[in-house]
């Protein structure tokens, strides 16, 4: 059997050593699960950490001695510690003699401990047992050092011009592991992170912030944000970039209400710059200073204004990196200009009381049309007084046939309800006068009156005798008299003209 498998692995070498390798790799990983380890410690410089290490199911295997084996990051492995179950403990010489320790005889639990922890002591510590007839088992335990770095940043102070520099720089020294550091800031720029060894085996991580810097720029807020792995939260540190630029001047409080006898006028030169200007100085275009001005660092004051101060003020600002200077021509007036706030409060009053009237004649219009429709809609809102009812129907008649007059007005024409005709009652007033309803009409004297047989008879009101003159301002109604005479005792008076 061992010879056919030879056979096949000299046919197939690659196959060959893919199977050796992964029976390697399985049994180093059971024998590991035997021997247990913290795979991580964590500790701080001058303190003391426990490595521990424990045998478990060795079953029929022989424990025979046990080994710690310190692997620095740099550099070869050494023996640290040994135990022996007849011979006892052994510390050969390394970094670590004097300090380290066993905390417990015995071959099941071979931990052991180190004090006065230094930077240098990082690295991986190895627990090896020496067993039968295994052979060699071991498990690896990782020991991180931390230090806590010293954080700092500051800006640098860089005149504006037009090449990238360096504006911040922020450190974090001294720490382990390395720091991890940002910017934040609304300057346009970049930033680069370097890392260095720091003294006792720690790092020191220093970024700089990079930008080309402008006067705009001076001021602005920067934040260097460093984390590290012993902070629980990262601490920041806020700046202000400072850019060098020349000063510039301006004058302030001019009102263009200069006038004779004018009492503390005040100029101010304001000014810029970084570094801030230390000089500022007045001067005037037309020579000496007037005797009314006072001058007292950057504010000029003319204490009562007359035409000496009819001329160009100029003042000017000095700073190491140049200078900058402003001026303004005053014009002196005999009088005061009118106060503008006076022109401004009447013209609001003005426009509100405007206002208010537009708003008045738009409800008024509004209030007219709503108060039209509502008269088309329905019926008039003016009723005429009823018919006067007079004492007897031959005045009303008599009345009704007097002719009209220019100079009679139209208010005094009679109106009559609109609901029906116009008919006057007259056989209400004949029956009132003894006249019978239905009877004749009374134009016949002969039959009722005998003496006066024989005499012409006599024409009743409104009978068409030709003697008899037509109304000159009335129209004839031929209609309407017919009317009248074909009814017994009544007849129809004439319309009226409303």
């Amino acid at each position: 059997m061992a010879r056919d498998y030879a056979r096949k692995c000299f046919d197939f070498p690659n196959k060959c050593g893919l199977v050796v390798a992964l029976f390697l790799t399985v049994f180093q990983g059971a024998a590991g699960q035997r021997v247990q380890v913290d795979p991580e410690v964590e500790s701080y410089p001058g303190q003391t950490v426990n490595l521990r290490c424990q045998f478990v199911n060795g079953g029929d295997i022989r424990l025979t001695q046990v080994s710690w084996i310190w692997e620095p990051k740099e550099g070869q492995r050494e023996n640290i510690a040994v135990f022996h179950p007849t011979f006892g403990a052994s510390y050969p010489d390394s970094p670590q003699k004097g300090r380290v320790q066993f905390t417990h005889s015995s071959l099941e639990n071979p931990s052991i401990s180190i004090s006065e922890l230094r930077m240098t002591d990082e690295g991986k510590y190895i627990c090896e047992y020496a067993t039968y007839p295994s052979g060699n088992e071991q498990g690896t335990t990782s020991l991180i050092m931390l230090a806590k770095p010293r954080n700092s940043a500051s800006p640098v102070t860089v005149s504006a011009g037009t090449s990238q520099v360096v504006v911040a720089r922020c450190e974090s020294a001294d720490g382990q592991p390395a720091a991890q550091i940002d910017w934040e800031t609304a300057a346009k720029g970049n930033f680069t992170t370097t890392a260095k060894p720091g003294v006792d085996n720690t790092l020191t991580v220093v970024s700089e912030y990079r930008m080309v810097p402008t006067a705009e720029d001076n001021g602005a807020d920067i934040k260097c944000i460093i984390t590290h792995r012993t902070e629980d939260k990262a601490q920041i540190i806020p700046m202000k970039l400072s850019i060098e630029f020349p000063p510039t001047a301006n004058i302030v409080g001019y009102d263009s209400n200069w006038y004779i006898g004018r009492t503390d006028a005040v100029l101010t030169c304001m000014t810029t710059g970084n570094p801030p200007p230390t000089n500022v100085t007045w001067r005037v275009v037309s020579g000496e200073m007037p005797d009314t001005v006072q001058i007292r660092e950057n504010t000029l004051t003319v204490q009562k204004v007359d035409d000496a101060v009819n001329t160009t003020f100029v003042c000017e600002a000095k700073n190491r990196l140049g200078s900058s200077q402003a001026q303004i021509t005053a014009f002196v007036t005999e009088k005061p200009n009118p106060d503008p706030t006076v022109g401004i409060i009447i013209g609001a009053i003005v426009g509100v009381l405007l206002l208010l009237v537009i708003i008045f004649v738009a409800i008024a219009v509004v209030r007219k049309r709503s108060q039209n429709a509502e008269s088309a809609d329905g019926p008039p809102n003016y009723k005429p007084p009823p018919p006067v009812k007079a004492t007897g129907s031959t005045e009303m008649l008599n009345k009704s046939q007097d002719p009209l007059t220019e100079s009679q007005p139209l208010s005094h024409t009679m109106y009559y309800e609109t609901s029906g005709e116009p008919v006057t009652d007259l056989d209400a007033n004949d029956e009132e006068n003894g006249y019978t309803v239905g009877a004749s009409s009374g134009w016949d004297d002969s039959a009722q009156h005998p003496e006066d047989e024989g005499q012409s008879e006599t024409l009743p009101p409104y009978s068409d005798s030709p003697d008899r003159e037509t109304p000159r301002d009335l129209p004839q109604d031929p209609n309407a008299l017919s009317s009248s005479s074909s009814r017994g005792g009544s007849f129809v008076s004439p319309a009226m003209y409303v």
